[in-house]
């Protein structure tokens, strides 16, 4: 296996040839991706797209990939319950999760029967990592008949030990639907907050955060405004609740990207990871973008290259134990049918 990956990486030259076929490619990402990258994306591209149809694959990509990735390997794009409700519906058996850990999970808990690999095991996350199923366990004790409304950015793990999870994109009507008036929701403090604020529930909160959006603060916002003005701000609710206050709109990357589609705002700035400007600024030339760049060490990990080795040795699979499989489908389920 070895002498065919290594034999295969060197002949992953930009020869005319490679760059007449990637052409069309490039023609799409050429206003974010720079020649001199291109060259040495390209090869990497072409053999990627043609060992994953060599091999029955689909490739799922979140919003937070590099747009190489986005736009030129991935199969299917989006949010982390966009591509975990792809992953169920694909007619493949064989998946890769261009994203993080706790995506392959999901994606796995909805597809058990599928084989998904994970270009790189170190591609975890700050927020997921904040908790663990034991701790929801104390917490259960802690707080003995209060809903547990579980972010879908967690393990399986911690998904299995909650009432039902819960998107971005459809929090507040999650929260709303459950019984009494007082839920925990965990592990994100800064959505649960921003959540408090448009409920009458009481809502008690985690001390977990996502390390890339945590990093804003007002005077970011202040200073954007300042220095571009005119420009609409648009924030993800993982950021702390002073910044979204400073912010024109705020929603899930799907809901962000929409906005920009739907409204084609002369110039915008989206208060999130750096690659998702990248990827919405491809399918709307006609919008300025102002790059705030905070970059996902984890999302980073995964690249052309751990893609394509991802292929070519098949790994590495993604394992979710079976009863913990089945008890966190239960909480992915009832958030589905809550949210019809």
């Amino acid at each position: 296996m070895f002498d065919t990956v290594h034999s295969t990486e060197q002949s992953l030259a930009y020869t005319p040839g490679v760059a007449k076929e990637a052409a069309p490619l490039y023609e799409k990402v050429k206003r974010v991706v720079n020649e001199l990258d291109w060259a040495t994306h390209a090869p990497y591209i072409l053999e990627i797209n043609r060992l994953k149809k060599e091999k029955g694959a689909v490739i799922l990509a979140h919003n937070y990939m590099t747009p190489e990735i986005f736009h030129c390997v991935s199969d299917f794009a989006g949010d982390s319950l966009q591509l975990a409700q792809q992953a169920a519906l694909t007619d493949s058996d064989l998946i890769i999760q261009a994203g993080v850990h706790f995506m392959a999970e999901t994606s796995k808990i909805l597809s058990p029967e599928k084989k998904v690999l994970i270009p790189d095991m170190r591609a975890g996350c700050s927020l997921a990592a904040s908790i663990t199923g034991a701790d929801v366990r104390l917490l259960r004790e802690k707080y003995p008949g209060v809903p547990i409304v579980t972010y879908v950015n967690t393990s399986a793990d911690v998904k299995a030990e909650s009432d039902i999870c819960c998107t971005s994109s459809n929090a507040l009507k999650i929260v709303d639907s459950l019984p009494g008036d007082t839920v925990l929701m965990i592990p994100d403090k800064y959505l649960a907050w921003n959540i408090a604020k448009q409920t009458k529930k009481k809502v008690l909160t985690w001390e977990g955060a996502c390390e890339v959006h945590e990093r804003f603060t007002p005077d970011n916002i202040r200073a954007f405004r300042k220095a571009y003005p005119g420009a609409v701000i648009l924030a993800h609710p993982e950021c702390p609740p002073e910044v979204v206050d400073e912010c024109d709109f705020s929603g899930s990357t799907k809901a962000m990207s929409d906005y920009v589609t739907e409204n084609q705002p002369q110039k915008v700035v989206m208060v999130t990871e750096c690659s998702m400007s990248d990827n919405v600024s491809v399918n709307n030339p006609g919008v300025e973008f102002v790059r705030p760049c905070n970059l996902c060490p984890h999302m980073k990990r995964i690249t052309l290259p751990a893609i394509l080795k991802s292929l070519q040795t098949m790994t590495t699979e993604v394992e979710v134990d079976p009863a913990v499989a089945d008890r966190a489908k239960q909480a992915i389920d009832r958030m589905l049918d809550a949210s019809k």
